[in-house]
């Protein structure tokens, strides 16, 4: 079976919605290690899966940037995307598929196709919705050395894990830390 690993940027209190000026994805050039994790965790990965919401927020920057020394542009514009929506007809971006199903269901599907990683980044609700569900393999966090004091935080309010295993970790020069957490 596919991981299925859930990658998102995080301040150091918790947030991965992004209400301040916290994080630039052009900015992730300046630091060379942590792009070459970036990019080494993209090689891993043959399946990007977002909600409708995020999948657009990234279809309206993404796609225009022709001078993107990061590399994330052409790994986005090849990878196989998958969007959960109930109401998105058209993708409008190469290699999207829209899953229009219970998310759940289509994403136990997913994952018992042949293939490599399944990442999940941004896309709050689905994350919640693919955590309480028991579909995930792997907590992939980039913590930035910011407070932001608010915002929605990655698990739901009430869910409890007590079993999860540090598969890696490292830090980078601009102050980012990177961990991995497996469910056991």
């Amino acid at each position: 079976m596919r991981t299925l690993a859930i990658t998102q940027n995080i301040t150091v209190d918790g947030a991965i919605e992004m209400l301040d000026d916290w994080f630039d994805p052009q900015e992730q050039g300046d630091d060379q290690e942590l792009l070459a994790e970036t990019h080494r965790q993209d090689r891993a990965a043959d399946g990007f899966l977002v909600g409708r919401q995020t999948f657009e927020d990234l279809r309206g920057y993404w796609p225009q940037q022709r001078e993107d020394p990061t590399g994330i542009t052409e790994y986005l514009n090849t990878v196989q995307k998958y969007v959960v929506s109930s109401t998105l007809a058209d993708p409008g971006w190469e290699n999207s598929t829209i899953l229009t199903g219970d998310a759940v269901t289509e994403v136990t599907a997913l994952k018992q196709r042949p293939g490599a990683d399944i990442v999940v980044t941004g896309s709050i609700t689905l994350c919640h919705t693919l955590i309480t569900a028991g579909l995930v393999d792997e907590y992939r966090l980039f913590t930035y050395p910011v407070v932001q004091g608010r915002g929605r935080r990655l698990f739901p309010d009430g869910y409890t894990n007590p079993a999860l295993r540090l598969a890696d970790s490292k830090s980078f020069r601009s102050g980012i830390t990177y961990t991995c957490y497996a469910v056991r």
